[in-house]
């Protein structure tokens, strides 16, 4: 008799969503985990990914202790962290942030980290972190309000989303691209299947 296994993704990012349903994996359940993502006094970029990540999962896993349908799920956690070398872009909010991190992201390039976190229905943790260079074009001004008044960069690491129009920024990528979007998928999948989770069993019914 197999065991119905469930997937707990603890993000609230329709990104990492549609990135896990264009590898076939659907979650059974979406439980966004709030956390402070301050980061620590002297703090590495690659270092606060891992943490934020492994906070997410640690608190979705609080949160499901007392429901019995989930307590033995797989939980799958992200962070996203954009970088220009140890100085760590926030997730910009508001219209000087996103014009102060592509200001600071014209013409030259930056690294793109993120931490991936899966608790398993036995408890164990496992983690991995993707790096991934972007190099973007110089931004005149005016691409910059124009890009600004998208919206589009509202809540994004670094100001902006890789899969939007601020694909067309982009001079050179080295690594993975869904790494950038939000969620490394090879590397997830990898975690997922490693741990036994059926990560293929949908598809069969994939339609192209």
């Amino acid at each position: 008799m197999s065991i119905l296994q469930k997937l707990v993704l603890a993000s609230g990012s329709p990104r990492r969503i549609e990135l896990l349903q264009q590898a076939g994996i659907e979650p059974d359940r979406v439980l966004p985990a709030d956390v402070d993502e301050t980061p620590q006094r002297a703090e590495h970029p690659r270092s606060l990914a891992k943490r934020l990540s492994k906070d997410k999962a640690e608190k979705a896993l609080a949160s499901l202790k007392s429901e019995e349908d989930y307590a033995p799920a797989f939980i799958l956690a992200a962070d996203t962290v954009v970088a220009v070398g140890r100085r760590i872009l926030p997730k910009a909010e508001t219209i000087d942030d996103a014009i102060n991190c592509l200001g600071l992201l014209s013409g030259r390039s930056h690294r793109v980290y993120s931490g991936v976190c899966l608790i398993t229905p036995g408890g164990k943790l496992r983690q991995r972190l993707v790096e991934t260079r972007v190099r973007f074009k110089r931004l005149p001004r005016e691409e910059i309000d124009a890009y600004i008044a998208s919206g589009e960069w509202r809540g994004k690491a670094g100001g902006y989303a890789v899969q939007g129009l601020a694909g067309s920024f982009v001079v050179k990528l080295v690594g993975s691209y869904t790494n950038v979007v939000g969620l490394p998928l090879y590397e997830s999948v990898a975690l997922l299947s490693g741990e036994g989770f059926k990560a293929h069993k949908n598809w069969h019914v994939a339609r192209p």
